[in-house]
């Protein structure tokens, strides 16, 4: 009977180190694995050798890409005209990809600007006063804008001249000579579809920059000027005027225009 004893304490002996070894052995537990990032398995490569498909497989834990990483693999679109931006790119870069707007080159000259006259029309929004042009011009209900001042309609168009002030309505620039190309860029946005810009002056004026420039759609044209100006509120405030060529004997007050712009004050 002791051998008998002896064996089973040598038999259970024998089982309690097969136990520990087993537990030292087996891995823990899946809750105790540390969790960490989980990748979608790379696609099987075609016969062909061509690059895996973008419709590979992907687990439901994966987490969806982010726009950061979805950005720097898809090519940016190309600006296109008009007044939205296409993702990706500056306010500039859309406005040089713009065939609606040529470069400023350094031929383009400066205009001699006259003593502007006495008659002002002061835009508190803006921080701005501004020519009142004389007869025919005549001010009319401002809305959108600020201020607004108006030729009289002609019969068989609905084109006439406009001088407008409000608070500039596209993203500022460092160089006010960048703002105001940005600012007539937006105003091609007031002119018949299809028109194109080419610039007749370009020069600064006290705190901002003034542009003067022809708008050509199809066989008529408009004369039209802008002037970008600091007048001490949030915004820089824009002044532009249009004027189609149906009445072309009010062009000489774009130069009024260009020269009576000043700060309110």
């Amino acid at each position: 009977m002791r051998v008998v004893y002896r064996g089973l304490a040598v038999a259970a002996a024998v089982a309690a180190v097969v136990a520990v070894a087993v537990v030292v052995v087996l891995p823990p537990e899946p809750d105790e694995v540390a969790a960490g990032p989980v990748t979608a398995p790379p696609a099987a490569p075609s016969s062909s050798g061509s690059a895996p498909s973008s419709t590979a497989f992907t687990p439901a834990s994966t987490p969806a890409a982010t726009p950061a990483a979805a950005s720097t693999s898809a090519p940016r679109e190309t600006p296109s005209p008009g007044a939205s931006l296409a993702p990706g790119y500056t306010a500039m870069e859309a406005l040089y990809a713009d065939p609606r707007v040529p470069s400023l080159t350094r031929g383009v000259k400066r205009m001699p600007l006259r003593s502007p006259g006495k008659r002002f029309v002061k835009d508190t929004r803006t921080g701005l006063a501004v020519p009142r042009l004389p007869r025919p011009w005549k001010a009319y209900r401002a809305a959108p804008f600020t201020t607004r001042q108006a030729l009289p309609k002609l019969r068989g168009t609905g084109l006439r001249g406009m001088f407008v002030t409000c608070p500039l309505p596209i993203m500022e620039q460092k160089s006010p000579r960048d703002t105001a190309l940005l600012a007539a860029r937006w105003t091609l946005n007031h002119h018949p579809k299809g028109a194109r810009i080419t610039w007749i002056a370009s020069q600064p004026v006290k705190r901002g920059w003034l542009l003067v420039y022809r708008v050509t759609y199809g066989k008529r044209t408009s004369r039209a000027a802008v002037v970008v100006m600091d007048g001490g509120t949030s915004k820089p405030g824009l002044a532009f005027v249009t004027v189609p060529d149906s009445q072309r004997k009010q062009w000489r007050d774009i130069g009024r225009v260009a020269s009576g712009v000043r700060v309110l004050g």
